[in-house]
């Protein structure tokens, strides 16, 4: 089975490292990449050669290819030949024309952004080994924007306080980049709507802010559930008081298929210090801080508003060996090694949750379109 993957103009991320070519040209595959595939991350052509793989100059899928591997979703004429797998984060929830699309051309998508969160597909998670390397990026990018230090130092000169950072979500995003301001010496405090998740703040040194929000939860999955407008309100008059009281502020709150939810306003970054800086982790799905945009700086009052945009290309040589493991593993728990071929078994307790089409149709239930 012949397996391609080409050179992305929107990431320097890759999904496949060299080590990792060998593993599956192991496995039975015909490895294909495209010249410079790793170039960005000092991989050369010859270390994917050395591994088995095929070099080849252009773009185009190879033909009788079985299984194209992408970081994001394709261009709608390179996905796969009909009948062939393809594996990225497809976006699926913003791109719903490309899914029909997909299922149009006979290819079966499966969509890694999806994997479900259990035991047995962690090591597949993209998600969140993608989100733990963006959460460790973000802190980093705070610290070199701020005008002041993080930690607190004492000197001949007089003392210098702890910088003043305080996180909005405590997912793996969250998590990383509470541990990582804490490294950097900073004063850390953090919030997210499920309570259950104090234990985890309060275990990386920082401290949990509070606000009796009523009931609130989190999926199945492990996401959080969206607030009522009532919650929202009751969030945000404390997220104000946190705010101007903060160095840096950090948002990381999303909910998955949905909209980011709107947490900070400009007003609130209006009433910060000058030099601080607000970084917007979640601008890409909507943005928690109002304004921000990815990829854009902007200043709000004294605040410096980023809109964060590919945070992982920022460590992007760690970002890829992750990712290419999480594919790995994937593509090894796909493989049939009597026929030498994947095997895509829609109920197949993984793809039930991440494969969105097959056979020609839309088969995740979130996207299919109702019957008449």
């Amino acid at each position: 089975m012949t397996a391609y993957f080409p050179r992305e103009s929107d990431t320097v991320r890759v999904a496949l490292s060299p080590d990792n070519a060998g593993k599956l040209h192991q496995l039975g595959f015909e490895l294909v990449v495209q010249s410079g595939l790793g170039e960005g991350l000092g991989w050369r052509d010859q270390d994917y050669m050395a591994k088995g793989a095929r070099v080849v100059a252009n773009a185009d899928v190879p033909d009788g290819c079985g299984l194209v591997v992408r970081v994001n979703h394709p261009p709608g004429d390179q996905a796969a030949p009909r009948g062939a797998v393809h594996l990225s984060s497809l976006d699926a929830f913003r791109e719903r024309e490309l899914v029909g699309a997909l299922a149009a051309a006979g290819i079966s998508a499966i969509s890694v952004e999806m994997i479900p969160r259990t035991t047995i597909a962690q090591k597949m998670d993209v998600l969140s080994s993608q989100a733990s390397l963006a959460g460790y990026a973000a802190v980093i990018l705070a610290a070199e924007r701020l005008d002041r230090v993080f930690p607190m130092m004492m000197t001949p000169s007089g003392t210098i306080a702890a910088a003043k950072v305080f996180i909005v979500g405590v997912g793996v995003a969250g998590l990383q980049a509470i541990a990582t301001a804490k490294r950097l010496g900073a004063k850390v405090e953090a919030f997210d709507t499920r309570p259950a998740v104090e234990e985890q703040v309060q275990s990386l040194g920082a401290k949990f802010v509070k606000v009796d929000l009523g009931e609130t939860g989190q999926t199945a999955q492990g996401y959080a559930k969206a607030l009522t407008e009532e919650q929202l309100a009751k969030q945000r008059d404390v997220m104000a008081r946190q705010v101007s009281q903060s160095d840096v502020v950090i948002t990381t709150a999303q909910v998955f298929g949905r909209p980011a939810p709107r947490i900070l306003t400009s007003a609130m970054l209006e009433a910060m210090r000058p030099g601080s800086v607000v970084i917007d982790m979640a601008a890409a799905t909507g943005g928690n801080v109002e304004g921000s945009e990815p990829g854009v700086e902007k200043r709000i009052g004294g605040a410096l508003l980023l809109g964060a945009k590919n945070l992982a290309d920022h460590v992007a040589l760690h970002a890829s060996q992750m990712l290419s493991n999480n594919y790995l593993a994937l593509i090894e728990h796909l493989w049939d090694k009597e026929t030498k071929a994947l095997k895509i078994d829609p109920s197949d307790e993984i793809l039930a949750g991440c494969l969105l089409t097959h056979g020609g149709e839309v088969v995740h239930p979130q996207f299919r379109q109702p019957t008449t």
